[in-house]
């Protein structure tokens, strides 16, 4: 019997130990310094800064996520579709408040960093591991 292997397996852990790792340092900074957006796009500071600091929180716990899509490849299927999904979803609401001049163009680093890089290297763990989530389906 031959074991199938997913396809660019060490290069999908790579990265997802990388977002792992990424996410979390994001997360606690944001956590511990809520403001760091608002003095950065020379933004008026949050009158509720723990609103971002929960958003770090969310953000962090998504790296444990992905580190452990790094642990397991064959079986990360679900929560990296569910990672890109925020990950393209974040970047559009960000665009609706740029767009009504709510937020100022300095605000995009945060969808440079934490969306559209992922973009990709997501997309194609998805492609990758798509016949190993069927199968995880199908056998449910």
């Amino acid at each position: 019997m031959v074991e199938r292997v997913l396809q660019r397996r060490r290069w999908h852990q790579f990265v997802f130990l990388a977002a792992g790792v990424y996410n979390i340092a994001w997360g606690l900074y944001a956590a511990f310094d809520p403001q760091w957006l608002f003095r950065f796009a020379e933004m008026p500071v949050a009158v509720h800064p723990q609103i971002f600091a929960c958003l770090g929180m969310v953000v962090g716990l998504y790296g444990v996520l992905y580190l452990e899509v790094a642990r397991r490849p064959e079986r990360g299927w679900l929560i990296a579709a569910v990672g890109l999904t925020g990950k393209v979803l974040g970047p559009i609401g960000l665009a609706g408040l740029l767009v009504s001049g709510e937020w100022p163009p300095a605000t995009l680093v945060l969808c440079l960093t934490n969306d559209f890089i992922w973009w990709v290297p997501f997309g194609l763990y998805l492609w990758d591991a798509w016949p190993w989530f069927r199968e995880d389906v199908r056998s449910a």
